[in-house]
């Protein structure tokens, strides 16, 4: 069960990118057999990467390997760097939860206004209902990545008092 929670945006973005792997190439027969696409293709493997891109930087965001320079802040000393962590995540945090709230305004004013998508003719807010869930949880396994390189800075700090 550990597992499933550990890595969960890891098993989901192995399923979608499957899921779209399988679609497109199903596409690709269906048009070279018959002449004739699948014209909903599109707009599922659109969206498709729109989430899982969106899982991923969640998982990029857990490990720390989203896009950082990490110069800067390796030749601040121990205790400045706790500073700089705490500042950088408290703005990172910031941007993730206005992020997660405007994509549920979005879903909140798709549903309201019935919009639907072209080719399926789905209601919109299908495809955008994801999104805000993946801000949140961007947001979640960034704070366990500060909280995690709190714990090495102070590691380091313990290290280095002996």
């Amino acid at each position: 069960m550990s597992l499933i929670l550990r890595d969960a945006e890891k098993i989901a973005c192995a399923i979608i990118f499957l899921a779209m792997t399988a679609l497109g190439f199903v596409n690709v027969v269906v048009r070279y057999m018959t002449s004739y696409s699948l014209a909903s293709s599109e707009e599922l493997l659109t969206n498709g990467f729109l989430l899982l891109t969106i899982l991923g930087a969640a998982v990029a965001a857990r490990t720390g390997d989203h896009l950082a320079v990490t110069l800067f802040f390796e030749l601040l000393p121990r205790p400045l760097r706790k500073i700089v962590l705490l500042i950088a995540g408290a703005l990172s945090v910031l941007l993730l939860v206005l992020s997660a709230w405007f994509s549920w305004q979005l879903v909140v004013n798709q549903v309201s206004s019935g919009i639907r998508s072209y080719a399926l003719q789905i209601p919109a807010w299908y495809y955008s209902v994801g999104l805000p869930f993946g801000f949140a949880l961007i947001t979640l396994r960034y704070i366990q990545h500060i909280v995690d390189s709190w714990r090495e800075i102070n590691a380091e700090e313990t290290a280095g008092d002996v």
